[in-house]
């Protein structure tokens, strides 16, 4: 007890040293912990933490840009009248007739007929030494050439304006059979006596315009036809139709054949 009299001071002064010693040592760490604090007041008021805004809808403003950037059609031409008047025709008739795709009038033309015009190669006769073979072209550009005719091959001049006589099958004074090449596809065909060889060279075609009760007969490509005050090219016939060329702007029609016409 004596001692704690004599050095109760120096005790006490210890104490408060140690427990300033022990502050000073947490000083530190407590001013760390402090400004982290700060710092996330700092960081919450500085950068505080926003709801994303949705996304803006530009659809309409975009739908304005891209028609804007569309230049605009202007359609001229077609089936409305602001700048095409309707046009009427009148035919010999006198009916009106409204011209909208421009085959009324040629279009109204019927196909009464269409028949082939053949190239028939035959056997006539022993002429000397050589054969005389018949042609009959039916599709020839004039009546000369479209009447039958003959043409005379042997085995020394086998070749004609037709075809090139390549074997004569049996005796001399009576063939069986022969075998031509054609000159123009150099087909091989086969013809004997009294079987001719025949192919189609083309058509021909009976024409009406009912409105003027106009029959064209017999008429091939190249021809002109006149009716409903136009004249039209016939310009290609084929077993299913014939196509008209008018003479006056170069428009094709096709006019199609049914076979079988229902009676009038």
């Amino acid at each position: 007890m004596e001692f704690l009299k004599k050095h109760y001071e120096k005790l006490l002064l210890g104490l408060v040293l140690l427990g300033l010693t022990i502050a000073a040592a947490l000083l530190p760490f407590i001013i760390s912990g402090k400004r982290k604090d700060l710092d996330s007041v700092r960081d919450a008021l500085i950068n505080p933490k926003v709801k994303e805004l949705p996304a803006l809808d530009l659809s309409a403003e975009e739908a304005a840009l891209q028609q804007a950037q569309t230049p605009v059609q202007l359609i001229l031409s077609g089936k409305h009248n602001l700048f095409n008047p309707v046009l009427w025709q009148k035919t010999p008739d006198n009916r009106l007739v409204k011209i909208q795709t421009g085959n009324e009038v040629a279009g109204a033309a019927e196909v009464m007929e269409i028949r082939p015009l053949y190239l028939t190669l035959s056997f006539d006769s022993v002429s000397g030494k050589g054969y005389l073979f018949g042609v009959e072209n039916q599709a020839g550009a004039t009546t000369a050439k479209q009447q039958k005719h003959q043409t005379l091959s042997s085995k020394e001049t086998p070749k004609n304006d037709y075809f090139t006589l390549r074997e004569a099958k049996g005796p001399a004074e009576s063939p069986t059979a022969f075998i031509l090449e054609l000159n123009d596809t150099g087909e091989s065909v086969n013809i004997a006596p009294g079987k001719p060889y025949k192919r189609v060279e083309g058509y021909e075609a009976d024409l009406k315009y009912g409105p003027e009760n106009n029959q064209m007969k017999r008429k091939r490509v190249g021809a002109i036809v006149t009716f409903a005050g136009g004249q039209y090219n016939i310009v290609a016939i084929s077993q299913s139709n014939v196509v008209l060329s008018a003479k006056s702007n170069d428009k094709k029609t096709t006019l199609n054949f049914n076979a079988v016409k229902e009676p009038r």
